[in-house]
């Protein structure tokens, strides 16, 4: 018997509520729950002491006991320290694939060779005029 904390939908239409509950996995969404342990309200503002009510000892004692967090609810639970922040799936996947990343490497390449260009013109311009002051002072 596989044990999930996971999210009830209650509440009217376009007024989600939520139960966070333990139940088996293959109940339906909102079906028969074994124990219900907090809720959920996405309608009040974030900094609401409402938003998010769990009960935290019995949350630690399903876990105990097997039971997996759906990723909403391991989510909610690091947000009142009950566990820890869930790893995104994929954090590669968002990476610019190897030719993006050669191109962006010969953007940069071609930046600095410009930046020194400009360095190097700048640079003779400011001598110019101290060898002319130089030439001046000997004559």
């Amino acid at each position: 018997m596989a044990l999930k904390i996971r999210l009830t939908r209650q509440g009217a239409k376009k007024r989600p509520f939520y139960r966070v509950v333990v139940a088996e996995a293959s109940s339906p969404r909102d079906g028969r729950y074994i124990e219900r342990l907090g809720t959920y309200n996405p309608m009040l503002p974030k900094d609401d002491e409402n938003r998010v009510s769990l009960n935290g000892e019995r949350i630690q004692y399903w876990v105990g006991n097997g039971a997996k967090a759906t990723d909403r609810v391991a989510h909610l639970m690091a947000i009142a320290g009950l566990g820890e922040k869930p790893v995104r799936n994929n954090p590669e996947k968002a990476k610019p694939k190897a030719k993006a990343q050669e191109r962006l490497r010969e953007q940069e390449e071609a930046r600095q060779a410009a930046a020194e260009a400009a360095a190097e013109a700048e640079a003779p311009a400011e001598e110019a005029p101290t060898e002319d002051a130089e030439e001046k002072t000997e004559a």
